[in-house]
């Protein structure tokens, strides 16, 4: 059995990017090398929140564009998200509104945990499923 190997947001990053086009490479050949083993490249949440912050606060990708990169790390079978399916929700609520997605992650995995709700006083989330304003 071969172990996963945690990928870090740097190289997601790289990869969308591409503005260092021979890490980009390192990137994509690592890709290549484990793509026939399901769910050996391991993203933990924190990466997809940083590598989200990144690609639209330093690299002005549009929402739509983060979308894109989002779902074809979800679909990409060498790929395994650390919550795949507090992402998916998280995904759907990011295109639909105004808020982070750190905030969608936030409250897709607070449903997942039982929280009736999620307290805040951050205005753009307020069209998110059981957030309260505190």
């Amino acid at each position: 059995m071969t172990l996963m190997e945690a990928i870090d947001t740097n190289l997601l990053v790289r990869l969308f990017v591409r503005d260092d086009e021979a890490q980009a490479n390192k990137v994509r050949d690592l890709f290549d090398r484990r793509a026939d083993e399901e769910g050996a490249l391991w993203i933990p949440d924190i990466v997809l929140v940083e590598l989200v912050w990144t690609l639209g606060r330093i690299y002005e990708r549009s929402r739509t564009e983060i979308r894109t990169a989002l779902l074809a790390l979800r679909g990409n079978a060498t790929v395994r998200l650390e919550s795949a399916t507090a992402v998916a929700e998280a995904i759907l609520l990011y295109e639909q509104g105004p808020a982070d997605f750190a905030d969608c992650l936030l409250v897709s995995k607070a449903a997942q945990a039982g929280c009736k709700s999620v307290r805040t006083f951050d205005r753009k989330m307020q069209g998110l499923p059981r957030v309260k304003m505190l």
